[in-house]
């Protein structure tokens, strides 16, 4: 059986869930004997589309690419896709849904699927964790990611559903990043009303922005307003073992969403979609857990 070579592109060295996706999938690539590549877009979708088009189109790469396996920074790809498929490479999209798939699937013999978290379920868990936590009359800061990112907005809508309509929310953006967290409520301190804001929880899209948040206000000179909000519940989402779950159990973050990391099941179900010839689903939906669960989870 010939090796098979395999490209994942993700978005960004600085996000420790990306990292986790590139682990993933270097281990997943070793059990089945195949070699892998790995790149990364600096969160810039028109780099990341340039570097796949480059790998479709080279005809004097060596070895051969097999199959790619992509978080998209951005847009879902389409034409990338199509020129994949088209030169004879398997095309696995992470963490988000596009309506081309089916076509992609139709016209070529190479696997095509999708493999995603249920990004709404995320938000609502997280919602659930706000309940649970959050005082009366309080409102709730949260970060959220970049206005280009689904995933951010499907996180939102299932925030904003498990909500009473009620509750104020006040939303800023982050890049997914830990200096963006910080960035962002560094940003948010220096409002006039932030002060005046009856803040009662701080929920972030990742776990990542939830620390750089709390690092944001951890260097607050004025002492009385920084212990007042480092009291207050930070919340995250991703909950890898070392990083999300790690800061659970410090006590920096009182509770995070576990997403799964996809990256590595891709590239496993690619490399046994080509050996075997049996295509996978169209898409295939992995469901998130609240770290620690709700019913353990109190003010």
């Amino acid at each position: 059986m010939k090796t098979l070579n395999f490209v994942v592109s993700l978005v960004s060295r600085d996000n420790d869930y990306q990292r986790a996706q590139a682990e993933a999938a270097k281990n997943a690539a070793a059990r089945a004997g195949a070699t892998l590549d790995v790149t990364f877009c600096g969160g810039d979708s028109i780099v990341q589309s340039q570097q796949l088009l480059d790998i479709v189109q080279s005809r004097l790469r060596s070895p051969q690419v097999n199959g790619i396996v992509v978080q998209p920074a951005g847009t879902g790809l389409q034409q990338v896709a199509r020129a994949a498929a088209a030169a004879g490479m398997g095309w696995v999209l992470l963490h988000k849904r596009v309506d081309y798939m089916a076509e992609i699937r139709m016209k070529n013999s190479v696997p095509a699927f999708m493999l995603s978290s249920d990004h709404e379920e995320e938000g609502r868990i997280q919602a659930r964790q706000v309940a649970a936590l959050l005082p009366a009359d309080n409102a709730v800061l949260c970060i959220i990611g970049p206005s280009t990112d689904s995933i951010a907005q499907m996180r939102l809508e299932g925030f904003k559903s498990e909500l009473p309509p009620e509750l104020q929310v006040l939303s800023i953006r982050g890049k997914w990043t830990d200096q963006s967290g910080y960035d962002a409520i560094s940003s948010w301190l220096r409002l006039p009303t932030s002060r005046q804001q009856q803040i009662g929880i701080v929920a972030c899209q990742n776990d990542a922005m939830a620390i750089g948040a709390r690092r944001a206000v951890a260097d607050l000179s004025d002492h009385t307003f920084r212990d007042k909000l480092l009291g207050l519940p930070f919340l995250g989402c991703d909950g890898l073992v070392d990083s999300g779950q790690a800061w659970v159990r410090k006590g920096l973050l009182r509770a995070t969403v576990v997403i799964p990391v996809l990256a590595g099941l891709g590239v496993e179900m690619l490399a046994r979609a080509i050996q075997t010839g049996e295509k996978p689903s169209e898409h295939t939906v992995v469901a998130p857990v609240s770290f620690p669960p709700i019913d353990q989870i109190k003010r």
